[in-house]
């Protein structure tokens, strides 16, 4: 079955665990800055900035879900699908902007290292991975195939190794005294955001300039019609991401004579939905140029070429 069409999850269902993250994140952020500014914690404000990026992450998600759930109608003949994308794009931005604050924010710490509450970053930090990882298991229970939940999961994901990161200078200041364990946690935070914020911006950026999906070789799937035994040629093949999960397919397939091009196009339909999980293709079917004027003709009467097949 394509991606997007028919999974087990239920919109509502993924709508709960994505509002129980949101409610747990929250919630220790506040904590978490009150505990940052209290220990003079560069590491733990930066998990903090994190964790608020993580909240917005899963509230974009929410928002997009809903917008994306509005029926097509008038222009938008794709209905809002790609408001996740946009939303993705947001994230990705919104963590590589973080990313560059921190970064400057830990470099000085590591040249004028301040005094911090060892005692406090790491306890903070412990009860950080304990909420995260909660979080996380919320966010693997819904539909990780949405670039936005999958978005939401990645940052709850990373924060969660960020806090480990966290924890553990927590303990060196509290052990050692080296206050510059704080800033270095600080940079090893940055990198986990960096990594995340680049993997969304790359992942929605192929969505927008709608090259293929990247589990999907275009050649692969010319070769895979061409091989029919009615094809004779395929040509304008096109292959893209409306929104994730959703891949679509368009292509002009000439057959040949005596086939007949209604049996073909569902033919090829129900073999691009099996073989490819591409749900909704577009194929425009006809006979060579030295049969009929190169248009297929339909025994029943005529039909217009190049109607929509549907793999639900």
């Amino acid at each position: 079955m394509g991606h997007g069409h028919g999974h087990g999850h239920a919109p509502t269902a993924d709508k709960r665990y994505l509002i129980g993250a949101l409610a747990l994140i929250a919630g220790f952020m506040v904590i978490e800055v009150v505990a940052g500014v209290v220990a003079n914690s560069i590491a733990l404000i930066s998990d903090a900035a994190h964790m608020l990026t993580d909240a917005s992450a899963i509230a974009l998600a929410l928002l997009a879900m809903r917008i994306a759930a509005r029926p097509a109608r008038g222009a938008y003949t794709f209905g809002y699908k790609r408001a996740e994308i946009l939303s993705a794009q947001i994230n990705g931005v919104t963590l590589l902007l973080l990313v560059a604050y921190f970064v400057y924010e830990g470099v000085h710490r590591l040249i004028e290292p301040p005094e911090v509450a060892g005692p406090v970053v790491a306890v903070t930090a412990v009860a950080g991975i304990a909420v995260n990882a909660l979080a996380a298991w919320l966010l693997s229970k819904a539909d990780r195939r949405s670039l936005n939940v999958e978005g939401a999961f990645q940052h709850v994901l990373n924060d969660m190794y960020a806090f480990i990161a966290t924890a553990v200078s927590g303990v060196v200041v509290w052990l050692t005294g080296f206050a510059r364990a704080d800033a270095i946690a600080a940079l090893v935070v940055a990198a986990l955001m960096l990594k995340a914020g680049w993997g969304l911006l790359r992942d929605s950026a192929r969505v927008l300039l709608q090259a293929a999906p990247s589990d999907l070789d275009p050649d692969e799937i010319g070769q895979v019609l061409a091989a029919d035994q009615d094809v004779e040629e395929v040509h304008d093949l096109h292959v893209w991401t409306v929104t994730s999960g959703y891949p679509t397919l368009s292509a002009h397939v000439i057959v040949a004579r005596g086939a007949e091009c209604h049996d073909v196009r569902v033919r090829l339909a129900a073999l691009l939905h099996d073989r490819f999980e591409i749900g909704h293709t577009t194929l425009q079917v006809d006979h060579g140029a030295a049969e009929t004027g190169g248009h297929c003709e339909d025994p029943h009467g005529p039909r217009h070429l190049g109607r929509t097949a549907r793999g639900h």
